[in-house]
């Protein structure tokens, strides 16, 4: 084994001076922007035409932190010109439109959490980009012993629940996760709830989950079965009769407000059952942690789906958190499909969309009214761009007969 000392760590480059982001930003927009999208919204957000009306959300799309990302990421590349090389941990965020240009500027992705030998790969002269979803303690540590230079566009809200869970960690408090367990940024987050104390991690998903955890709290159970049933989604070492004792619930960002406050609700009236509410405070602690950007598209979906719609499109990444909420919420109300881009709806009698109960992309037939009056609402997720938002109006028109450029004129 090499007894090499670990390199030292490369200075912090400051990316964003105004040069290097007019020049950014003229990318961008070019990529993004959409200026139909920025019109059908100085309009109040309705397009109306031949008896087709388009709903906008809002609020949808990029939110703060995702631009950030992705400034960040294309400042990399005009600060580090060719044949400097860039590396991304996984995906900058959950877009393959997004991702595909990330790529095509020649930054190359590896695993979120890279292998050994793709960690051997990268060098001390190499620039590496952390995604907006953060990436785990040891990757961070061993990219700094590498000493290459790391360009970090975690998302600021995820920094606050790795504050939040860090703190339990140090009060001996096991953190519950409301989220995903393989999800990049949960991954992330429970790596932050282990590696500055004593703390352990529980992810749950579901409400039944939630449930199952709560009356094991209450009234014990099959250790076995209560591992077996969450394995991968705990810590190393984690004993569900030692570590449920005093916990702490955090959430990944991008999960249904309404859903992470039941989860809470549960686990501090089991609390209060097992402890008493005068040492509730000794064993159970919270703190809202949802995305303000995640809870504002929610909230506007929310709205518009009190609103007569026919159907709902939700534009997005398929793996993308916060989009296939927005998916769920509408599919409670009204017909609604989740498409990745304009390209998915083929015809008025065939689109092809995202089945997350399933987990695969299906097909409907029938799916398109081409006559008689229409109400389409359409949402997207934060990582997806305007442009993708602009193609998919414009197919809905074409497939009225409608072009969207006459109606503009009007």
């Amino acid at each position: 084994m090499s007894t090499a000392a670990p390199a030292v760590p490369a200075p912090k480059i400051n990316l964003r001076t105004p040069d290097v982001m007019e020049a950014v930003q003229a990318q961008v927009v070019l990529h993004y922007r959409s200026e139909l999208v920025e019109r059908i919204r100085a309009n109040g957000g309705v397009l109306s035409a031949g008896g087709l009306t388009i709903k906008l959300a809002k609020e949808f799309g990029f939110c703060y932190g995702v631009e950030r990302a992705i400034d960040l990421a294309y400042a990399a590349r005009k600060v580090f010109p060719a044949p400097k090389r860039i590396f991304l941990l996984g995906e900058i965020i959950h877009n393959p439109e997004v991702n595909d240009q990330i790529r095509g500027m020649g930054i190359v992705s590896v695993k979120p959490k890279p292998t050994d030998e793709e960690i051997a790969h990268i060098t001390a002269g190499d620039v590496v980009i952390i995604p907006a979803f953060g990436t785990e303690v040891s990757t961070r540590r061993k990219l700094e012993a590498k000493g290459c230079q790391l360009v970090d566009t975690t998302c600021g809200d995820v920094m606050s629940v790795w504050k939040r869970v860090r703190q339990y960690s140090k009060e001996s408090v096991t953190s519950i996760i409301h989220g995903k367990a393989k999800h990049e940024e949960t991954k992330a987050t429970t790596s932050q709830a282990t590696a500055y104390g004593a703390g352990h991690y529980l992810v749950v998903f579901t409400l039944e989950e939630t449930d199952y955890v709560c009356n094991y709290i209450l009234n014990g159970g099959d250790k076995a079965e209560f591992l077996e049933k969450f394995k991968g989604a705990y810590s190393a070492g984690f004993d569900p009769d030692l570590h449920l004792s005093a916990v702490g619930v955090a959430n990944q960002t991008t999960m249904l407000r309404g859903e992470t406050e039941e989860v809470q609700r549960r686990f501090k009236a089991a609390m209060a059952q097992k402890h008493g509410e005068a040492k509730l405070a000794e064993h159970f602690r919270f703190f809202d942690t949802i995305c303000g950007a995640t809870q504002e598209r929610q909230d506007a979906l929310e709205k518009m789906l009190k609103e007569p719609m026919n159907l709902l499109l939700v534009i997005g990444g398929y793996n993308s958190s916060n989009t296939s909420h927005l998916a769920e919420m509408g599919e409670k109300v009204l017909p609604t499909y989740f498409i990745k881009n304009a390209a998915m709806m083929q015809s008025a009698t065939l689109i092809r969309h995202w089945d997350q109960h399933i987990n695969k992309e299906i097909e409907t037939p029938n799916w398109f009214p081409t006559s008689g009056p229409l109400t389409v609402g359409i949402t997207a997720g934060a990582s997806c761009p305007n442009n993708l938002i602009e193609d998919t109006i414009k197919r809905i028109c074409d497939l009225r007969g409608i072009s969207v450029q006459d109606v503009l004129k009007n």
